[in-house]
């Protein structure tokens, strides 16, 4: 049985204002709208700097919201869903049968955003790539589905769709072999159906779609119209499905208590790209990660700081940009902090609450906030404030296996560190000039963060002291429990 915090009340206040009896706005817990798309470059969305990619319902959210210019998400697809549906590094979650899979196979007693919200009044649904019950589109774990981890409802697909989709409704296989050029329509259309059935009652809707992970597809109403190929056709619908969802909130009447979060897995997959270049190309069907270094399957900054965007009228202060550390982490205790919720109390949570920062406070902004660079189970780098320092490392880390021989990324970018390597982000964004040695300090203070994590969470050569086993595990293992190497 799973633990989930005690239900607490749901408080609702009626007031007569000139005759009118309604329910206080102020006092509603508020619905989130979780848009999560799947290899989305950094520089693909307009106001962060795409040349070629229209989007503007994206823009527009912007302008009436805040852009995140530092919100990370992991490296590559699994993982990152791991860290927004749990709020924990995917090393520290469990997993079934305690291996650390390449793309974890989330543990029943790990808890979701979705089983916090159920316990105050939500309704619950996903649309969309779910790939937390194991990587494959047969064969997976049906008991470990969206239903069995907190969502009342889902239609979606298993996992990735490098060859096929087949999608479902609840635990229903529906459709084999799936259209992919309708996904991204479909999705939204039950998304919104599900926010007109549920608008009386508060919601959480996570919608993490299938694209512009490849393969590719596109409807016929964006098929062939961006300038950027078909990579940017797919951007564009999904920029279109965006705007739909907005519309939609506005046009139910609860856009006062509604937030809306967009934001991307990882960096683009620059191996679907000419020579593993930033993609800019018609035929290149990968994504741009414009100034930051490399893309997916990396540490670098360009694969995991993703556009972000947060969207919430009334609430969120229009036309913001937080520069701010932030990350896919701090979804789940941010949005159980503003739905009047309570953390679980017996695990360790890697996300804060940060409300302060939707609300515009950054003053409140944790100095010392830091964020750490996990490739599979290896600890590989550190920021906090402007500075990140890369950890030594070999140019193919065992602890990165199996892609130690990473040829997710250009050449340039399979390197290995013999000596501490640090950047200042604010003057260095593409990582390119060590600076360890005119600043000692800095080296031996992040040092010591990367240290105190490794005891805490665990690396490639040790267990964390709270790493998260909930099945049996022999005593004797003294290191993260990864799957046999093929042969």
């Amino acid at each position: 049985m799973k633990f989930l915090p005690t239900k607490s009340a749901h408080l609702i206040f009626l007031l007569v204002v000139a005759g009118w009896t309604g329910i206080a706005r102020a006092t509603e817990k508020p619905n989130f709208v979780i848009i999560f798309t799947d290899d989305q470059g950094y520089e693909d969305v307009g106001c962060f700097g795409s040349p070629d990619i229209r989007t503007p319902r994206l823009d527009a959210m912007a302008a009436e919201g805040m852009k995140f210019t530092s919100f990370y998400a992991q490296p590559i697809c699994g993982p990152s869903r791991a860290a927004i549906m749990t709020g924990c590094y995917p090393l520290r979650v469990a997993e079934r049968g305690n291996i650390k899979q390449v793309h974890p196979i989330l543990h029943s007693q790990e808890i979701t955003i979705a089983e916090i919200l159920k316990t105050q009044g939500y309704a619950t649904a996903c649309f969309g790539k779910w790939d937390l019950a194991k990587h494959a589109q047969r064969g997976f774990h049906p008991d470990l589905f969206p239903a069995y981890q907190g969502f009342d409802y889902f239609f979606g697909t298993p996992t990735s769709n490098d060859r096929l989709v087949n999608l479902y409704r609840n635990a229903e296989l529906i459709e084999p072999n799936s259209s992919m050029a309708t996904l991204t329509k479909r999705y939204t259309d039950e998304a919104i159906g599900f926010m007109q059935r549920n608008k009386e009652k508060p919601f959480f809707v996570y919608i993490p779609h299938t694209m512009p992970h490849t393969r590719l597809a596109a409807s016929e109403q964006f098929r062939g119209k961006s300038k950027r190929g078909l990579y940017g056709d797919v951007i564009e619908e999904i920029d279109f499905n965006a705007g739909r969802i907005l519309d939609a909130i506005q046009e139910i009447g609860v856009a006062d208590h509604t937030y809306v979060i967009f934001t991307s897995d990882n960096g683009p997959w620059l191996i679907k790209n000419k020579e593993h270049q930033d993609g800019r190309l018609p035929t290149d069907h990968g994504g741009s990660a414009g100034k930051l270094r490399s893309g997916k399957v990396s540490t670098f900054e360009g694969g995991i700081r993703v556009p972000t965007i947060v969207w919430g009228p009334g609430r969120v202060p229009a036309g913001t940009t937080c520069d701010k550390l932030a990350s896919t982490l701090d979804v789940l205790p941010t949005l159980t902090a503003l739905a009047g919720g309570k953390l679980p109390d017996d695990r360790v949570i890697d996300g804060e609450d940060i409300t302060h920062l939707l609300h515009g406070e950054f003053d409140k902004a944790d100095i010392d906030k830091a964020f750490y660079y996990y490739l599979r189970v290896h600890l590989q780098a550190v920021r906090q404030g402007n500075w990140k320092l890369h950890l030594v490392r070999d140019a193919r880390p065992s602890g990165a296996a199996p892609f130690a021989n990473n040829q997710h990324i250009g050449p340039a970018d399979r390197v290995g560190f013999d000596e501490p390597f640090l950047v200042n982000l604010a003057d260095d964004i593409g990582e390119t000039t060590n600076v360890a040695e005119q600043h000692p300090q800095i080296v031996t203070r992040l040092l010591a963060l990367a240290e105190a994590m490794r005891e805490d969470l665990g690396d490639y050569d040790r267990i964390g002291k709270n790493m998260r086993f909930f099945d049996p595990i022999d005593a004797a293992i003294t290191r993260p429990p990864v799957p046999a190497p093929r042969k």
